[in-house]
């Protein structure tokens, strides 16, 4: 049998932190959507936000694991499964939790699909790392 890329330790951390981090994203969009950050200037100030704001959390994820560079990017995806897995039931179950609204729980939904891009593009930037 091939050796898998990540041990089973690996992937329970990056999964525990997976279910975490989307968590605080979704519970951290519903603070601030009072201050309008789904709205014109708002939404580019927030899309823009999640670049620089994402980073941190892919260090992270690479620390926790003990993840290798060549890690970094299959690492970074077993963490956005459970997170994306997570929203999606979140979203059709117990949309409250993004807001109150459809205006809200989109707009919530639609920064978490943009934020989920940004984490595998900085994954793979981690993995280029030496």
């Amino acid at each position: 049998m091939p050796d898998t890329p990540l041990t089973a330790r690996q992937i329970a951390i990056l999964a525990a932190l997976g279910a975490v981090l989307w968590l605080a994203a979704a519970l951290l969009l519903r603070a601030l959507a009072p201050l309008g950050i789904y709205e014109g200037l708002g939404r580019i100030a927030l899309y823009a936000a999640i670049i620089p704001g994402t980073w941190p959390f892919v260090l992270l994820l690479i620390r926790a694991a003990d993840l290798r560079p060549a890690q970094a990017l299959v690492g970074v995806a077993v963490a956005l499964a459970v997170a994306t897995l997570l929203d999606g039931l979140a979203l059709a179950w117990t949309p409250w939790l993004y807001g109150a609204g459809v205006e809200q729980v989109a707009g919530a939904g639609a920064a978490i699909l943009w934020g989920a891009g940004v984490f595998l593009v900085l994954g793979a930037v981690a993995s280029l790392r030496r």
